[in-house]
């Protein structure tokens, strides 16, 4: 009768863990949305959908690998991507229209669509973070809640100046460098960060320097903004504006946050984005 409870015993925990195994396991697979190929990893099996959207050059990969690994995956289904021209989403190479980021925000839009998620949450860092305001401003009957860092809705002579002095990425340090030569090779990360220097600087030749100030105020999911007193790249009035316009919104700031505030406080961001979202 012992031998037999041991063997229940045993299956059942063999089931267990294969049960938080697959709940755990980060899957990557790519899929056909207006006429590229994207590719996105997923992990998580919770009611709540959330998508990861990464910054300038990023993938989920080199993007957000604490959120991928430590968010509740019981709460969330999570969701990364990359950008056309950015991570596995090659080809085609990427470019910088003037539209770039409304671009992203459809492909982003319609990735989720086309797995089937009807409602999802949006983080967004950094560039990231500027496609997720307009997808959230575009797309409201879709965005559950919005999360953004580092982002800003202007350009202005300032951040032209600031983005400048990271166009030579032979200059970066090379804890930031080597995963992205890793990814692109050196030829197709240098080429590409001049390009996105060049094409995100176009904006402060608008009105205000406008990228989507218009669309804030028709933003009306809960929203929290999250910003490091210490990011070198993106000023704080930025995310002050945002928070200014977005009825409703918070504000968290971090006295000790930079531009990756995720990556190197990833446990404090975790715990406060997933208070947040649930």
């Amino acid at each position: 009768m012992r031998s037999s409870n041991n063997r229940l015993w045993f299956l059942w925990r063999m089931k267990r863990l294969s049960l938080v195994k697959a709940s755990t396991s980060i899957t990557s697979a790519k899929i056909q949305v207006n006429g590229v190929h994207l590719h996105y990893q997923q992990t998580g099996e919770g009611s709540h959908t959330v998508l990861l959207l990464p910054g300038m050059l990023g993938s989920g990969q080199t993007d957000f690998g604490p959120q991928l690994k430590s968010m509740n995956k019981q709460l969330f289904t999570v969701v990364a991507w990359d950008p056309r021209g950015y991570g596995k989403s090659i080809p085609p190479s990427r470019d910088f229209p003037p539209d770039f980021f409304e671009r992203d925000a459809k492909d982003a839009v319609d990735l989720m669509q086309a797995l089937k998620f009807k409602k999802f949450s949006l983080l967004g860092w950094s560039d990231g973070g500027i496609t997720a305001l307009i997808a959230a401003a575009r797309y409201p009957n879709l965005i559950h809640k919005l999360v953004i860092w580092g982002a800003n809705a202007s350009v202005t002579q300032e951040d032209v100046r600031i983005y400048n002095g990271i166009r030579d990425v032979s200059k970066w340090s090379e804890k930031v460098r080597k995963p992205l030569e890793e990814l692109y090779g050196h030829k197709y990360l240098a080429e590409t960060c001049e390009a996105w220097v060049d094409g995100i600087s176009r904006f402060a030749e608008n009105s205000d320097g406008n990228i989507c100030q218009q669309l804030l105020p028709d933003i009306k999911c809960p929203t929290f903004i999250i910003h490091g007193e210490k990011d070198p790249l993106v000023p704080q009035a930025h995310a002050e504006y945002i928070h200014k316009h977005i009825k409703g919104s918070r504000l968290l700031l971090m006295p000790e946050g930079k531009h990756n505030l995720h990556l190197r406080f990833a446990k404090d961001f975790n715990r406060e984005v997933e208070n947040f979202l649930r």
